[in-house]
């Protein structure tokens, strides 16, 4: 199973779209995982439309309708691996520690908000940041991540750096 990982989009406040190359994995992943800040409705629907499975969560940027439509923290169990999307898991400081002791059914858990890619583990907790596909912020280029998921392994894990928008 191909997933496509992604968060902080803040479509349109800080992109028109997501990136090309952002949605040629839409159309080959199996499943796709946002991690939170859509901003608009817009984006949800557009995914929704054009990939096979959608796993959202809303974010701190995120307003009513998007909070109405997604869940603060989704689960699933994927390729023999117990899932978990949130956005928000506070200060860098000890999070593995406190994602672990707060989630201690996952196996993996994604996240955003800090538009920094993070993948770490800790005492059988796998946590995923695939940083942001539209902003940078201070990280040298924008950013998503794809794998394969099967058997209870994660398999070629890939961090994808964006070329700078025109």
């Amino acid at each position: 199973m191909s997933l496509l990982l992604i968060s902080d989009t803040h479509v349109p406040a800080r992109a028109r779209d997501l990136p090309d190359r952002v949605w040629d994995q839409v159309g080959a992943a199996d499943v796709v995982v946002h991690a939170g800040d859509w901003v608009t409705p817009d984006l949800l629907d557009a995914l929704e439309a054009r990939c096979s499975r959608l796993i959202g969560v809303w974010g701190n940027n995120d307003g009513l309708e998007l909070r109405r439509r997604l869940p603060e923290v989704a689960r699933v169990e994927l390729g023999g691996l117990a899932w978990g999307v949130v956005h928000e898991t506070g200060p860098r400081t000890r999070r593995e520690e406190r994602m672990r002791a707060a989630h201690p059914d996952l196996d993996v858990l994604v996240f955003g908000h800090s538009h920094i890619p993070w993948d770490t583990e800790h005492d059988g907790l796998r946590l995923l940041n695939p940083g942001s596909p539209t902003d940078r912020r201070r990280q040298p280029s924008c950013t998503y991540m794809t794998c394969r998921v099967g058997g209870g392994v994660i398999h070629d894990l890939e961090l994808h750096a964006l070329p700078p928008r025109r």
